[in-house]
């Protein structure tokens, strides 16, 4: 099978539906390449229950369609997966090709197009069969979100209980009771502990390395002062305001890091932790901190490098996600650095060479998504 459109976009998340509404809108034909079977698939099956947009819903919109004022300002899970579906209908987005698993991407000179080799993949119901497209343009959309990774840990395979990855974790109902420990202190590692201390399971989780602690509110304050203000002093203020706010929380196993959390957002694109009630249950002992990371792993035991041991009935890692752009687009020195995320700097990491553009890998959130695909679809106008 051979297809050829205009434009070939992989990856029918957040990204790649910003992407082809922009494109929608000027008319300019282009196919959408899904590995999974449905679009956004991370929030549709991926995601826990209680999950909601950490941000105010303006600075989550996908371009050319506000939230409905009925939304709440940060949107829970299943109104989101809503607004998405909208958005897929009213800019009539289409086609998305689900099971497509892209093997390759090869810009041909002699052609002056991207070749695309995808498999249909059979483990979400696919033939297994190869099929080519090709394009003038090539956006990749695949998300910063791609690949679940969990660490190795020696002994893992030994543990007697529930090995989940974030992506598996649904809810706490079913733990009630069991001790439960969460690798990782993002942002999803402190909402799932929370959750599980919600519904009476012992939560212990591990922060090995210093995070801020702000609240929504402290988080949507950042923006505002960034038109009056430098970086540094809302960064000191913010800090400040946490202190006030969370006291000190050291004494608990949490440091704070020396450089401000916005800083931080800026030079790692790591977003500090936004605080919806987890501080108050660590605060509590309803939520335990250990401070060390995993040593080994034997039966039900989980010893940690500070040589300390413990027992759990379950593991959650929320360790995060791989890209594995580097394994299928070939001949691209510019664009993508080999963990898949953009290399150049914004404003200018979305345009690479030969009509290659990448969207939503600038660590900008779903708001920074939005941006590089408008001024995508407009580069992409300007040669046709």
């Amino acid at each position: 099978m051979e297809q050829e459109k205009a434009v070939i976009i992989v990856g029918a998340g957040p990204s790649g539906l910003a992407m082809a509404g922009c494109l929608s809108r000027l008319a300019i034909p282009y196919i959408v390449l899904e590995r999974e079977d449905c679009f956004a698939s991370l929030w549709k099956k991926y995601s826990y229950d209680r999950l909601h947009l950490h941000l105010q819903k303006q600075f989550c919109e996908l371009p050319h369609m506000p939230f409905p004022p009925s939304c709440p300002t940060y949107v829970p899970r299943n109104q989101f997966i809503q607004y998405l579906d909208d958005y897929v209908s009213r800019f009539k987005i289409s086609p998305i090709l689900y099971h497509r698993n892209v093997e390759s991407a090869n810009y041909d000179e002699a052609s002056e197009r991207w070749v695309v080799k995808a498999v249909t993949n059979s483990n979400t119901g696919g033939s297994g069969e190869m099929e080519e497209y090709f394009g003038r343009f090539l956006v990749v959309a695949t998300g910063e979100t791609t690949n679940p990774y969990t660490p190795e840990v020696q002994g893992l395979n030994t543990f007697a209980g529930d090995v989940l990855h974030s992506t598996q974790f649904k809810s706490g109902k079913g733990f009630k009771n069991k001790n439960v420990l969460v690798v990782g202190s993002g942002n999803s590692g402190m909402e799932i502990a929370l959750d599980l201390a919600n519904h009476s399971a012992k939560a212990s989780i591990i922060v090995r390395s210093p995070i801020h602690v702000l609240s929504r509110w402290m988080v949507y304050l950042g923006p505002v002062l960034f038109k009056y203000f430098s970086l540094n002093m809302v960064d000191s203020l913010v800090v400040l305001l946490s202190k006030l706010v969370y006291g000190d929380l050291t004494k608990y196993g949490i440091e704070r890091p020396t450089e401000g959390p916005f800083y931080i957002k800026v030079k790692y694109g790591k977003y500090p932790n936004i605080d919806v009630g987890t501080c108050e249950k660590i605060k509590s002992g309803e939520i335990q901190v250990l401070p060390a990371e995993i040593s080994s792993i034997r039966g039900s035991d989980v010893e940690l490098k500070n040589g300390k041991s413990y027992q759990f009935d379950a593991i959650v890692f929320c360790t995060g996600f791989k890209r594995s752009t580097n394994l299928w687009l070939k001949g691209d020195d510019y664009l993508l650095n080999d963990d898949g995320l953009a290399r150049q700097s914004f404003p200018n990491h979305w345009k690479g060479k030969n009509g290659l553009y990448c969207v939503g890998l600038s660590r900008r959130g779903i708001y920074g998504a939005g941006v590089d695909a408008q001024n995508i679809a407009n580069d992409i106008k300007s040669f046709l």
